[in-house]
C-alpha cells in the first residue's frame, strides 16, 4: 500500500485551517488548488498545519508560499504550525523562513 496525502481546508470560529495530512507531493496539485481556493474565499486569517505531515517535497513548498502570497494580495493573515518542521527547515534553507511567522505568535500590528 502506497502512503499517500490529503490537504484539508477546515473552518473553524475565526480561522481558516489548510491541513497537511501524511505526504505532500505533486500528486496532490489538483487538490493543493482546490484547496487553496476554498481558503482564500473566507475573511479569518488561515493557519497551514503540518502537524501531521511526513513529507514536503518541492511542490508542497510552492504550494505554501503560493498560498502566503495569495493570502497577501486579499489581506488575511497566514501563518504556519510545523511541530516537526517538516517545513520551517526546508523554508530556512531557501531564505524563506521569516515570510511565515509561527501560528503561536502574534500577529505583528497593522499600520
Amino acid at each position: 500500500m502506497v502512503d499517500s496525502g490529503e490537504i484539508r481546508v477546515e473552518a473553524g470560529p475565526g480561522t481558516t485551517v489548510v491541513r497537511l495530512v501524511g505526504e505532500i507531493d505533486v500528486a496532490l496539485r489538483e487538490q493543493a488548488s482546490l484547496s487553496m481556493a476554498t481558503a482564500l474565499t473566507g475573511v479569518d486569517p488561515i493557519v497551514v498545519d503540518s502537524t501531521d505531515a511526513r513529507f514536503v517535497d518541492s511542490s508542497g513548498i510552492a504550494f505554501v508560499m503560493q498560498m502566503k502570497r495569495a493570502a497577501d494580495e486579499a489581506g488575511l493573515d497566514l501563518s504556519l504550525r510545523d511541530p516537526h518542521r517538516v517545513l520551517r527547515d526546508v523554508l530556512e534553507i531557501i531564505g524563506a523562513s521569516g515570510l511565515l511567522r509561527d501560528a503561536d505568535e502574534e500577529p505583528a500590528p497593522v499600520g
